[in-house]
């Protein structure tokens, strides 16, 4: 687990802050045949920026995630694994918070559907269903169809 309490201030401010303005946290679902529930739930976090020096720091301060380059040239910083974002991000960001009430918002329901998965709830039908109904308050004006 990440400790928290050891990142420098000014850092962890400054990584809140820019994921305040550049970062999004996502709710996943896609279909899948080889799942009993025929539904994948994943969270996601990630960063984008040209240059890829911040995004570096936002993976040594977290301890997690992957730095990858797009072929229009745009650097990110992702972590999709469900312990990770468990253990690190959310731990992080709720010692360096937001300032932003919209991205406040986003974590709030991230967190809310990261404590339905830790609890496994999202395998039964209610779960899913509390899951979908968080995802689809969330980032409104995305690409993505809501889900019933």
């Amino acid at each position: 687990m990440l400790k928290v309490k050891q990142i420098d201030k000014k850092i962890g401010y400054y990584l809140a802050g820019f994921a305040d303005g550049e970062g999004s946290f996502m709710i996943v679902v896609r279909k899948r045949d080889d799942y009993k529930a025929n539904w994948k739930i994943s969270l996601c976090f990630n960063v984008s920026q040209k240059e890829s020096y911040i995004l570096s720091q936002f993976k040594k301060h977290l301890r997690c995630g992957t730095l990858r380059k797009r072929l229009d040239g745009v650097n990110y910083f992702e972590v999709n694994n469900f312990n990770a974002i468990w253990e690190n991000v959310i731990p992080f960001f709720n010692e360096f918070s937001f300032l932003s009430q919209n991205k406040k918002y986003q974590f709030s329901k991230f967190k809310k559907a990261a404590k339905i998965i830790h609890q496994k709830q999202h395998l039964t039908e209610d779960g899913f269903k509390k899951i979908i109904s968080i995802r689809n308050k969330m980032n409104r004006g995305g690409k993505r169809k809501n889900l019933k």
